[in-house]
């Protein structure tokens, strides 16, 4: 029917008696819907009653007219129910607007309809509500108190804007459920798809609509859209369904079923992981991934650790090592070997003691064995330490016994039971710990000049800048075990006092990180000494405090007789200063063990209401009891934060309660809701960082939606400020979002939400030089707010770690900002402390460390997250930056042989060594005196010498002496030429220095170029082009090969493959330790020595006839009242003898001296108070 241009006939003929008339108006209408559907709609109640009529031929075709029309009316509800009703009229085939738009709400319905009518999981999700927290919080303060910001689904986007393309969340219309509200979270509405599609009951036809779509699919080996229709509709079986299809299709086309089914179970569990917000639902997928890998003959065990971490199911992990090692054979070994290592690298040290524990019946005698005393007090200390702890979780402890017990296995052979005892000392993370010491032991690039421009920048005597030094050293050296600078630097170290003392002594922990061998012996000088009884104890209370806080952080994360030791001094601790460094090393040494007896001992101190001390021991409750979300300690808290006075101790349990929360997520909304109903801001404080460790890495957009509304709400800037902050603890795996997210706030008024925004780029882009985060982050360093400029060079400085100029060119700029700030004697003091700061993260580790918060194998880095939260709270309290040690990972690939040795081999970077090569030293002036100004000369005094050299040469003539050359200076007699008063200068003071300035221009051309026979007029200008030239061209070959334990970017992993013959890794190389597969081990192979672990420290050797620590004492002093010229002496001979050992022990007697005001030391003296004289 060409030409057709009024529908008018056709619509008449749908009230003819006849039906062919019916059916033939129907297929003619059908043909040109889509430009005459304006005349057809006013009359689609016709169309309607034909579709209803079951004695009309042609149901089907009148339902296709009707969505049709519906469709073109935008009407897309009803255009659904009537395409599903016209059945296989309805072609999926053709590519139209009409059938895409039909079919995207399809799958929409479906997804709405499967989640708000599965029973399991919706009885997972709802009714096994979280226990309530049996305290009562204070109501109606003036902050945030609103709990309207809640959002009514955690998945709901909070904006459409934010949300990558690609989301499953990024749908505007797609209804989503929501356990916590009736019927799902307002489905089956009137007027809603699915109630439509529940009406006229054509569920079979939608479900013969999405059975369409997945068989194509699966046709077509698109099997992840299958898997994202399957985790949006919360349908197990659908997902179940598509991974055993995948493996039966490559069975059927290869003959095999791993591929494919392995391929898809990752990406499975990729997005499990950083798409899925709800955790019940991430549980329950994740439960089916492991049956699933379990049925398969030969599974991806990596895989199958991966899951058995995040569910907490340690049975099941010690079951999958016991199999690995029964079958014997050296792959099998490798592959537990590796196990072992990502298990320390991802998991609690309480999931970590109870595998040991459990694999120690396999092979009990490992203790007669040689096992290490260190394990073996790991095993003894603690029976089931954190288990009321985990009574909370009731879905956890419904998958663990879920999980079984391990099954008693004690008849394996001498081989298997070595090796049982080896995989007990990975999980034990000795053998990571000194790997990576080593690695950067080796690797250490650390720059010292930059850090001699600091120290020289900095005056010392003001504790703000001695502090930022230290912290610059600490960082820059963290993990090396590279203490020079303080051995170098002994006068400028005794400058330090109080807390500055503190915080240098604590500063040899982050250097000597790691170091479990030789760390007892490097603080021995400083701990506390046990005094007889009535003898006051000797040193000074700030080192022994920092020297337990040192001893913590050597031995973080690595529970063991480091905890006894420290735990120990603790409770015999008398001062608050040696509590309080008491209280941050036991934190620190036993985070996550869930220690009731450590707890106990830290709310004793807790309850002497100590200000100093409160601080510490509460942020130390929290970090003991890190994500176990112990009910009975949080309402001990909540109580006694209620009842104290000091805001520091206040502020000390709003953090060790949010520490208690990691990754808790919705059981933690109830803490949250009351914290953030508090009229305290300290405690508001509190909940926005108990959401911000809560749901660390979710994503979740309720978390980021109670964040944007606090940040924009509360009338505290505390608060403010840190709910902007912690943006960047929720979406750092989603890190391309936040510069969007922020870059308003980053312009608002107010400075502390500013100071937020550069923070929240820095946390959730740190490491990955991002080029938005960088243009958003450069002009705030001209902020006119200190802090502000503060928090902006420290985020740059965490974005920009490890990048060089091929990975971002503002590098080299920004590095030279930061320089020229840190000399400003202009410079506000807060924005060089930040500068300084920022001087020792850019250049972490020796240059071989980022800042990541999550592990190489994609789980959350526990210490990581803690360290960069605990860090935040510097603004409050400087000796927490070292905290921040915590998050640096050492960034190198690092091969171990069966026999958990290091082999010499190379592997193979296929990128141009440029590209990941270390940045270039800074090219700092040494001695770079200031310019000499000529002296002005006035015009009298100008007169004055001509008339004294008239005379002086007349009077030579008259004595007849041979006449000398004038020694007038040029611009003078220049002056007299031209016979104006112009005021003269003095050169005198600029020729004394020309000698020696030749000189040294001499001695620079001479160490420059010493080529004999040499142009001298070329030496001045070195230039060695050619040689550039050439190094340019070889750098940009592509591929090169790098030694074993050597630097490599995470960004560079992709980029690596092993071409060596004898050694295969055993799995996907992703950084950190990587077990290699020695196809010959019994051919001779050569082995990396481990040095680092070695270096045998040297006690400080006592100054001759010297009282001990008196003259340290004298030193730290200055030599004060009475120091006389013996005790000078005596003081250099002091240094002298330190100066023979290590940096740590050279320190020892200037750190561990008494402070002058202890001492009663009078370095200046005070004239009295309240003295007059009157005058008569």
């Amino acid at each position: 029917m060409v030409g057709l241009v009024s529908a008018a006939g056709l619509i008449g003929f749908l009230s003819e008696p006849d039906p062919e008339l019916r059916v033939f108006a129907l297929k003619q209408l059908d043909a040109q819907v889509d430009l005459l559907w304006t005349e057809i709609a006013g009359s689609v109640g016709q169309i309607e009653a034909l579709y209803e009529d079951e004695n009309f031929p042609e149901r089907d075709l009148a339902a296709l007219v009707a969505a049709k029309v519906y469709y073109h009316l935008q009407e897309y509800n009803e255009s659904m129910a009537f395409a599903l009703g016209a059945g296989k009229l309805f072609n999926l085939d053709y590519a139209g607007e009409f059938e895409d738009t039909i079919i995207s709400r399809c799958v929409d319905t479906f997804i709405a309809l499967s989640a708000m009518n599965d029973p399991t999981l919706a009885a997972v999700s709802a009714q096994k509500q979280p226990p309530q927290l049996k305290t009562a919080f204070s109501q109606g303060g003036d902050g945030a108190t609103s709990t309207s910001a809640s959002l009514t689904s955690p998945t709901t986007p909070f904006s459409q804007s934010v949300l990558p393309s690609t989301s499953l969340l990024s749908r505007q219309n797609t209804l989503t459920y929501d356990p916590s509200q009736p019927n799902g979270g307002g489905l089956s509405q009137p007027g809603s798809a699915e109630y439509l599609v529940q009406q006229r009951g054509i569920q079979k036809q939608l479900q013969a609509i999405i059975e369409q779509l997945f068989e194509r699919c699966f046709q077509e080996k698109r099997y992840r859209q299958v898997v994202g229709i399957a985790v949006e509709a919360r349908n197990l079986d659908i997902l179940r369904r598509v991974i055993l299809r995948a493996s039966e299709d490559e069975r059927k086309e290869t003959g095999k079923a791993t591929k494919k089914g392995e391929e898809l179970m990752e990406y499975i569990l990729d997005i499990c992981m950083s798409v899925v917000q709800e955790r019940g639902l991430r549980n329950e997928i994740l439960k089916l991934i492991l049956e699933l890998l379990n049925e398969i003959p030969s599974p991806d065990y990596f895989s199958i650790a991966k899951c058995v971490v995040y569910l907490d199911q340690h049975s099941m992990a010690s079951d999958i090592l016991r199999q690995l090692v029964e079958k014997g054979d050296p792959r099998s070994l490798a592959v537990a070997y590796q196990i072992s290592f990502d298990l320390y690298d991802n998991s609690t040290q309480e999931f970590l003691k109870k595998i040991r524990q459990e694999l120690a019946e396999l092979a009990p005698e490992a203790e007669q064995n040689g096992e290490s005393s260190e394990a073996k007090q790991n095993e003894d200390k603690m029976q089931e330490d954190g288990v009321e702890a985990k009574e909370s979780d009731q879905l956890l402890s419904e998958l663990q016994d879920s999980a079984g017990p391990a099954k008693d296995t004690s008849n394996l052979s001498e081989e298997a039971q070595s090796a049982v005892r080896s995989i007990r000392a990975i999980l034990d993370g000795a053998n990571t710990i000194q790997l990576n010491l080593e690695f950067l032991f080796r690797s250490n690039r650390a720059d010292m000049s930059v850090l001699n421009k600091i120290k020289d920048s900095l005056e010392a005597r003001n504790s703000i800048f001695h502090t930022a030094v230290t912290i610059s050293n600490a960082f820059m050296h963290a993990g090396t075990t590279h203490d020079k600078f303080f051995r170098d630097n002994l006068e400028w170290l005794g400058k330090a006092i109080n807390w500055s003392k503190f915080t240098a002594t604590a500063a040899l922990g982050v250097i000597h990180r790691g170091n479990l061998t030789q760390g007892q012996k490097l603080l021995a000088p400083y701990l506390p000494k046990d005094a007889p009884a009535g003898v006051p104890n000797t040193g000074s209370p700030y080192s022994q405090g920092g020297s337990l806080y040192a001893f913590g952080l050597i031995y973080a994360n690595h529970e063991g007789w480091a905890v006894d030791l420290i735990r120990d001094h603790f409770k015999k601790a008398t001062d608050e200063v040696v509590s309080h460094g008491g209280a941050l090393g036991l934190g620190v040494a036993g985070m996550a063990t869930g220690d009731e007896g450590i707890y106990e001992d830290l709310k004793t101190t807790l309850y002497t209401d100590s200000a100093i001390n409160g601080e510490a021991v509460g942020l130390a409750m929290g970090l003991i009891m890190l994500g176990s979300g112990n009910l009975k300690a949080l309402a001990d808290m909540i109580q006694y934060a209620h009842e104290t006075q000091h805001e520091k101790i206040v502020r000390g349990l709003a953090m060790g309660m949010a520490l208690m929360m990691y990754g808790r997520q919705e059981s933690a909304d109830e803490l949250i809701n009351g914290l953030l109903s508090e009229a305290d801001p300290t405690l508001r404080y509190g909940g926005i960082m108990t959401i911000a460790l809560a749901y660390c890495g979710t994503g979740s957009n309720k978390a980021v939606r109670k964040l944007l509304h606090v940040a924009v709400s509360d009338v505290s800037d505390d608060v403010r400020r840190v709910a902007v902050l912690s943006l960047g603890f929720i979406l750092f795996r989603k890190h391309n979002s936040v510069p969007r997210m922020v870059e308003l706030l980053s312009e608002s008024y107010n400075p502390h939400v500013r100071y937020g925004a550069a923070m929240a780029l820095g946390i959730s882009c740190a490491g990955t030089g991002l080029d938005e985060a960088v243009d958003l982050l450069e002009p705030m360093i001209k902020d006119p707010t200190d802090f502000v400029r503060q928090g902006a060079l420290i985020a740059l400085s965490m974005v920009l770690v490890q990048q060089n100029d091929a990975m971002n060119p503002k590098v080299g700029s920004i590095r030279k900002t930061m320089q020229k700030i840190i000399g400003d004697r202009h410079e506000d003091a807060m924005a060089k402390f930040g500068c300084a700061i920022a001087l020792g993260i850019i250049d972490a580790g020796g240059r071989n460390c980022t800042i990541s918060l999550q592990t190489q194998t994609g789980n959350l880095n526990m210490p990581g997250i803690v360290g960069a939260a605990v860090f935040t709270q510097y603004w409050y309290w400087f000796p927490l930056t070292h905290f921040l040690s915590l998050s640096f990972t050492p960034t190198a690939v690092i091969g171990v042989d069966q026999t958990l040795e290091v082999p010499v081999f190379k592997f193979h970077s296929n990128t141009r060594p440029s590209l990941f090569d270390y940045p270039p030293k800074q090219e700092v002036k040494t001695d770079e005196a200031p310019e000499k100004v000529k002296t002005a000369v006035l015009s009298t005094t100008a007169a004055a010498k001509r008339r004294a050299q008239r005379k002086e040469k007349q009077q030579r003539r008259e004595s007849m002496e041979p006449d000398q050359a004038p020694s007038t200076p040029k611009t003078a007699l220049s002056a007299t030429a031209t016979g104006g008063d112009k005021m003269e200068i003095d050169d005198s003071a600029i020729k004394d220095d020309e000698p020696a300035t030749k000189d040294a221009d001499k001695k620079d051309d001479t160490a420059k170029e010493d080529t004999p026979g040499a142009d001298p007029s070329k030496k001045k200008t070195p230039s060695p082009e050619k040689d550039k030239d050439a190094k340019d061209k070889e750098k940009e070959k592509v591929g090169y090969d790098l030694e074993n334990m050597s630097r490599v970017l995470p960004a560079q992993v992709k980029y690596l493959h092993f071409p060596s013959t004898r050694y295969e890794p055993v799995k996907k190389p992703t950084g950190g330790v990587v077990v290699v597969l020695d196809k010959d081990p019994k051919e001779e192979r050569e082995t990396i020595d481990l040095k680092a672990s070695k270096v045998e420290v040297k006690q400080p050797a006592p100054a001759p006839g010297a009282v001990p620590q008196t003259p340290a004492a004298q030193l730290a002093q200055g030599g004060g009242e009475g120091a006389g010229g013996e005790t000078a002496a005596t003081g250099a001979a002091a240094l002298v003898a330190a100066a023979a050992g290590t940096g740590a022990a050279a320190a020892a007697g200037v750190l561990t001296a008494i402070d002058e005001d202890e001492e009663s030391g009078e370095e200046a003296p005070v004239p009295d108070e309240f003295e007059f004289r009157d005058e008569e």
